[in-house]
């Protein structure tokens, strides 16, 4: 039985998870928190829960998902994993800052952990994550799919009704096309998906309400 903790962070409402077990171990998908009371509140949170973290994931390299890296390498030395299609947009940060808000963030950026790909997993505690490379939004997204817990972290390649831009650099509405063809193909309906952005949802209501799902 897995927990998953959401904080809604920085200017552009992403969605932060904590998901842990009874092992009180526990992985961070996402840590866009921005704002000094955003990392404290997620420090808190570990403190009140007695979680040890063990994985800083990301979705993918964009900005909003991982302004909160710097602050968990310096409390608790996690670097962050990421598909390898995504190393340089985590790795240019600052330059992602400047380029689309007109914002400086530090250039004391911490450095990538382990590059990921199609198949592989992680583990903490009692269970495990799949990673599912789902190229579209851009080149390095991808899920994080527990399927014993029905459960996948879907970054911004799937919304509740919606699904992830494509028109950014590094987007492709061809490739996302065929992403999402595999998420409906793979999940089972009764999964529930938390994304980057918005509420919880599931496999089947995206299938039902979800117009780019409609088969």
């Amino acid at each position: 039985m897995i927990s998953v903790k959401r904080f809604q962070v920085n200017p552009l409402q992403e969605n932060c998870y904590v998901v842990s077990d009874d092992s009180q171990e526990c992985v961070i998908i996402d840590c866009g928190a921005y704002y000094e009371e955003e990392c404290q509140a997620i420090d808190a949170y570990l403190r009140e829960q007695q979680l040890t973290p063990v994985h800083l994931l990301a979705t993918h390299g964009h900005l909003d998902h991982n302004f909160g890296n710097r602050h968990l390498f310096q409390q608790y030395k996690l670097k962050v994993e990421i598909c390898a299609a995504d190393q340089q947009l985590v790795e240019r940060l600052p330059q992602q800052a400047a380029a689309l808000f007109g914002m400086e963030i530090s250039d004391d950026q911490p450095p990538v952990g382990r590059l990921l790909s199609d198949g592989d997993t992680i583990t903490f505690g009692n269970h495990t994550l799949q990673v599912m490379h789902t190229p579209g939004h851009s080149q390095g997204s991808c899920l994080f799919y527990m399927k014993e817990e029905n459960t996948v972290f879907s970054g911004d390649t799937l919304f509740r009704m919606s699904i992830g831009r494509t028109d950014f650099p590094e987007g492709s509405w061809q490739l996302m096309e065929q992403s999402l063809a595999t998420i409906v193909t793979t999940l089972p309906a009764e999964t529930v998906v938390y994304p980057g952005h918005g509420p919880k949802t599931t496999i089947a209501d995206e299938l039902q309400y979800n117009p780019y799902l409609r088969r």
